[in-house]
């Protein structure tokens, strides 16, 4: 991964230290030959881009004498004339004051010039060799002759233009290993945090999932750092609840086991007769295994998504005073009853009412068992346009603060040591909130500011 982070950057450099010499080099060929052929070393080039753009305007050298002066220095340039730098005509360019100039046509005769010059006058060969070529359309149409003008040769051109392109790959080459050396230290700086997260990833896999990253920052590398770490925590916190729900379930198993084995040992050892009423306990913890068996069943259909439900338009108020009917016997033997608040005019519901009554009958057995004699149980029924909510309210101790966000956990119990001796299986909560949730509704659970413990289930309108 290094080298090739290292080949990329590398590749980057050299692409882009090949097109910056390449430009250049092509660019300082023009500037030389602009400054040495076409009067740059004497200040000369607007001019002969002047004179160029007049031939081509008027195709004759007759109306371009206007930009000389009779004594061969450059005169005001008309509007349609390129400015120099400074913004004023070529005029006004940086010259030898002794500077005098001659308009030359395609033959080497004198168009205008210096005093001392006649027109038609043609220039020798050598002459025309110093001049400065005027160009139209790729054709030398004009010469502009100085009688200052430096002697420049094609040989002299070439020497410059080579010392020019070694210093540029002279260049070139310090800044690339400069560039190269940067994007060692960057791929590196780059990929040592990428490293740990794969050493870390490595030995997660191996199964060890203390593993965390320490990265500062906030790139993305650093995101994916705090990313990791998150993913660790939830791996581990699932593995630890793993673990905790098969000791509680073999925890659950072993009981109702033992208790049968102990049954039925006495029963071939002869030390119970075999009566029905020496086989009601073992049949009592048959139950209490089916009842797991199935419990934890709903638990993994409803993980799955797989949990099936049989939606029928149902009156929830009605249902909820059904089973909460079931439940009277058992609430008049502690004093306890239960008292009603519904909404009138309640919609039905398309829920599941066998499931329903599931979760319904959870709450009011938990609600039963922690409530104090003589004391109500209050069930109230509201709803809006989204939601229908029932909240069931004992008058108990409430649940400590502590608990409250593992109250739904599989097999949570506040005292770890403490054995179950009312049959429950200890997912009962768990359970309910599955069904809600299958429902596309919550199960909540707060305590009542005045005391006591409540209860939400929430079922949406919509089924």
């Amino acid at each position: 991964m290094r080298l090739r982070l290292f080949l990329s950057f590398a590749l980057v450099v050299l692409i882009a230290i090949i097109s910056v010499v390449l430009i250049v080099r092509q660019n300082t060929a023009q500037e030389v030959r602009n400054f040495m052929f076409r009067g740059g070393v004497m200040g000369l080039e607007n001019l002969v881009t002047n004179l160029e753009t007049c031939y081509g305007k008027y195709q004759s050298w007759e109306s371009c004498t206007q930009l000389l002066n009779a004594d061969g220095t450059p005169a005001n340039a008309p509007r349609w004339a390129n400015s120099n730098r400074t913004g004023k005509g070529s005029g006004d360019e940086k010259r030898p004051s002794n500077l005098t100039l001659q308009i030359l046509d395609a033959d080497g005769k004198v168009i205008a010039g210096a005093q001392g010059t006649t027109s038609n006058e043609q220039q020798d060969k050598t002459t025309l060799e110093h001049a400065i070529p005027l160009i139209y359309q790729g054709q030398e149409v004009g010469y502009l002759f100085s009688g200052e003008q430096m002697a420049f040769t094609t040989q002299q051109e070439l020497s410059l233009i080579t010392r020019l392109n070694q210093a540029a790959l002279t260049a070139a080459v310090i800044a690339g290993s400069v560039a190269l050396i940067l994007a060692t230290l960057l791929a590196y700086s780059l990929l040592r945090p990428i490293q740990t997260l794969t050493q870390a990833a490595n030995q997660m896999g191996k199964g060890d999932l203390s593993q965390r990253v320490e990265i500062s920052g906030d790139t993305e590398i650093a995101t994916l750092g705090h990313v990791f770490n998150q993913m660790a925590n939830s791996l581990e916190e699932t593995e630890n609840r793993r673990k905790a729900l098969t000791a509680d379930i073999a925890h659950e198993l072993r009981t109702p086991l033992s208790v049968q084995r102990a049954y039925l040992e006495a029963l071939q050892d002869g030390i119970y007769e075999l009566s029905l009423e020496n086989l009601t306990p073992i049949a009592e913890q048959n139950r209490s295994l089916i009842r797991l068996v199935e419990d934890l069943r709903t638990l993994a259909l409803a993980d799955a998504g797989e949990l099936s439900l049989e939606r029928t338009e149902t009156n929830f108020p009605a249902l909820v005073r059904r089973v909460a009917t079931r439940f009277e016997p058992q609430a008049k033997t502690n004093g306890n009853t239960f008292t009603f608040s519904f909404a009138e005019d309640c919609p039905t519901l398309k829920i599941d009412p066998q499931r329903i009554e599931q979760i319904l009958n959870n709450l009011l057995g938990n609600a039963l068992r922690h409530s104090p004699k003589n004391q109500p149980i209050e069930l109230d029924i509201v709803y809006n346009s989204q939601n229908i909510n029932l909240a069931i309210h004992d008058n108990g101790p409430g649940i400590p603060a502590e608990e409250l966000p593992y109250i739904f956990d599989r097999f949570y119990k506040s005292d770890k040591s403490r054995i179950r001796s009312n049959g429950g299986t200890g997912i009962g909560l768990s359970i309910s909130r599955k069904l809600a949730e299958a429902h596309g509704g919550d199960l909540r659970a707060e305590n009542h500011p005045e005391g006591g413990a409540i209860f939400t289930l929430v079922l949406p309108m919509a089924g």
